[in-house]
């Protein structure tokens, strides 16, 4: 009788890394170094404490929105006075510095990208490299997937995702209020359409999560009887087959629109007036 020996049950020993030929470090490194600028970037404003509305348009920047600082009220820019704080005020003035402004949206909408399905893939290729691309060789010597602490809990991704569905509906608020005159009234500048396209983008990037996918046409038998929300399925799986390019437009968007407005809350700049 021929004996035949059960298969290893370990990984296959190739010596080289990868067989891949083309240039499989563009992304990770790419990946690596934008995702590294804009955390810089949106630390440094989160905690900066001023030139952050710009009270004669009513512009807020989305990394302080809802305002809920004492500073938020009475905020002075070229001799205009207004409230940025829609929402009340808790945190007091003396926490400027340590505490976001926005300490209430900041953390959601932080879990809610950082267990977004897009974001998993590339930071997990890009400063973990687990793995730095398909077909290379990881340097990790086991692999636990998602099954444990702290990973497991990317599984609350869908509530983080309702809780940024709501916060995109106060920052479509701000957009709205942007809408304002120089004199009171309704007028549009430059700020205007910056926070609007962003309110567009930001979304489109929440409706095009997988959880969205999920909440309108998941746990239906048949679709026929439900006909409404076939459509919406529909629609939403148009839109999330391009999940991850509005996940990384939005990146760009949030610091246009909160660069643009620093720099008219500080005077720097003039905003620019298409209508009053």
């Amino acid at each position: 009788m021929t004996t035949v020996e059960a298969p290893a049950k370990s990984r296959a020993q190739i010596k080289e890394r990868t067989l891949r030929k083309d240039n499989w470090r563009l992304y990770p490194v790419t990946t690596f170094v934008i995702f590294t600028a804009w955390v810089v970037y949106a630390t440094v404003r989160a905690f900066w404490g001023s030139a952050f509305y710009v009270p004669q348009y009513h512009y807020l920047t989305p990394f302080y929105s809802p305002c809920l600082n004492e500073i938020c009220n009475n905020v002075t820019v070229d001799g205009h006075t207004g409230d940025a704080a829609e929402f009340g005020t808790f945190l007091p003035a003396a926490t400027r510095g340590w505490i976001p402004f926005a300490a209430i949206s900041l953390p959601f909408l932080l879990l809610f990208r950082l267990t977004c399905y897009y974001y998993r893939k590339a930071y997990y290729r890009s400063f973990w490299a687990a793995p730095s691309a398909c077909a290379v060789r990881e340097p990790h010597g086991k692999y636990t997937g998602e099954r444990r602490f702290p990973l497991i809990g990317q599984n609350l991704h869908r509530y983080f995702w309702l809780a940024a569905f709501a916060i995109s509906l106060i920052n479509t608020w701000d957009a709205v209020r942007a809408f304002h005159g120089k004199d009171g009234g309704f007028g549009i500048g430059l700020g205007t359409v910056i926070l609007v396209a962003n309110v567009v983008l930001l979304w489109l990037y929440t409706l095009s999560c997988h959880s969205c996918r999920h909440v309108v046409g998941g746990r239906l038998k048949n679709f026929s009887k439900h006909p409404f929300r076939y459509r919406m399925w529909g629609w939403v799986s148009k839109i999330n087959q391009r999940h991850g390019m509005y996940a990384l437009i939005t990146l760009g968007s949030l610091v246009v629109a909160d660069l643009y407005v620093a720099l008219v809350a500080s005077n720097t700049i003039s905003d620019l007036r298409i209508f009053n």
